[in-house]
């Protein structure tokens, strides 16, 4: 999944802010309440390689030299 860069507002009170955070919190809270196994096997298969590394393989950027 892509994500966008996103422009927000930047003459929002601080109330407004506030009032939007606090929706998109609750709607956070709901959306886990209905799909969490779901979203969390999405998150599990988004980082996870596609194909499997040869035993013993090394990922040179992994080095610290």
């Amino acid at each position: 999944m892509k994500r966008r860069a996103s422009v927000l507002p930047t003459y929002w009170t601080p109330e407004q802010a506030l009032a939007v955070f606090e929706i998109l919190d609750a709607l956070r809270d709901q959306l886990w309440d209905l799909y969490g196994p779901q979203i969390q096997q999405a998150m599990r298969d988004d980082q996870c390689a596609t194909t499997p590394k040869p035993r013993g393989a090394i990922d040179q950027r992994d080095l610290p030299f």
